[in-house]
């Protein structure tokens, strides 16, 4: 992970300071590092008598971000036009306004700054994007650091669970992380708990996403030599278990501690005509790669993306680009 440097934080104090007003908003089926960066650079804006408002797609279907959900809305505060002249629109965790999902308001022609971490980023001006950086939240860290200082616990609270998250509970980090780790011993030392962070990620999960859980397992295909495991969600199945969401980090972790499994592709059918993608892969595959390819993106071992058409045949189709790299 690299240090944000001096240059991209006067950037970014320029953007607060040329504005009265924020919309801030993650990424549509936020995850817990969309929904607590969020929260820790509202954190921030408060702390510089800054206006905002907290914005979000939804739905809140994860246990662990479910209780933020009151926080947040889908319909824009109204602004006049002089108004949303001096309003600044802050987009953390992704950079596509399309990943943005449906809002009840107009996003578009606000001066934007993107805070993100994805591979997939392609932002150059008005950003601070690092795809090194295991999560947003540790981009967020460093400019609340560098800006304000100390980090308060409240603060910290939410940036370890944006952190923790995202790495899958620091599962996922390399050789390279050292700074990564010293940014999380700041946060514990500013009051956040590793052990109530680690039971709020993993407990409460509903008795029907075990259920559909199993039905995922039950369906899985291995393809290319087991090289690629395989499987898919009807939308009979998400009307039957998939209301109170699903647990799909559990399902990847499943499947890559298989011996031989390289990858993983998850299809779910969201409407008649469009699905919804997510790979996950160990270190050799760039799934992020494949995802870009059918207007995609994500990290190199996580990655996702909205499709039109039938699940038999995005499957397929998708399937055709791992047999490229396995």
């Amino acid at each position: 992970m690299q240090i944000i440097s001096d240059e991209k934080i006067a950037e970014f104090k320029n953007f607060l300071e040329q504005h009265d007003f924020f919309y801030v908003i993650g990424h549509k089926d936020p995850d817990g590092d969309a929904i607590y960066s969020c929260m820790a650079l509202a954190e921030l804006l408060k702390a510089k008598n800054c206006s905002y408002q907290l914005l979000s797609a939804g739905p809140f279907k994860r246990p662990e971000i479910r209780s933020m959900a009151i926080f947040f809305s889908s319909q824009m505060t109204f602004l006049s036009e002089p108004e949303r002249q001096k309003t600044g629109l802050i987009i953390l965790d992704c950079s596509e306004m399309s990943r943005l999902g449906e809002i009840d308001g107009d996003l578009s022609n606000l001066d934007t700054f993107i805070i993100d971490h994805h591979k997939t980023a392609d932002v150059t001006k008005k950003c601070i994007i690092d795809a090194t950086s295991p999560a947003t939240a540790c981009l967020v860290q460093q400019i609340y650091e560098k800006i304000l200082g100390t980090i308060p616990k409240k603060t910290a609270e939410y940036l370890f669970f944006g952190l923790s998250t995202d790495t899958g509970y620091f599962r996922f980090l390399n050789t390279d992380s050292a700074e990564v780790f010293r940014q999380a011993a700041r946060l514990v030392e500013s009051g956040a708990n590793p052990r109530k962070t680690y039971d709020e990620m993993t407990g409460g999960k509903p008795y029907s996403t075990r259920k559909l859980l199993g039905i995922m397992l039950d369906r899985v295909e291995r393809r290319y030599n087991n090289k690629l495991a395989v499987t898919y969600e009807t939308m009979e199945d998400t009307k039957k278990w998939g209301q109170e969401g699903r647990d799909s980090d559990s399902l990847y972790s499943l499947l890559l501690s298989v011996d031989g499994i390289e990858a993983v592709l998850f299809v779910r059918q969201d409407t008649e005509l469009t699905c919804t993608c997510g790979f996950r892969s160990r270190d050799k595959v760039d799934v992020s790669a494949i995802a870009q390819k059918f207007g995609g993106g994500g990290h190199k071992n996580a990655a996702g993306l909205s499709i039109d058409g039938k699940c038999a045949d995005v499957l397929e189709k998708i399937c055709a680009e791992f047999k490229k790299v396995l």
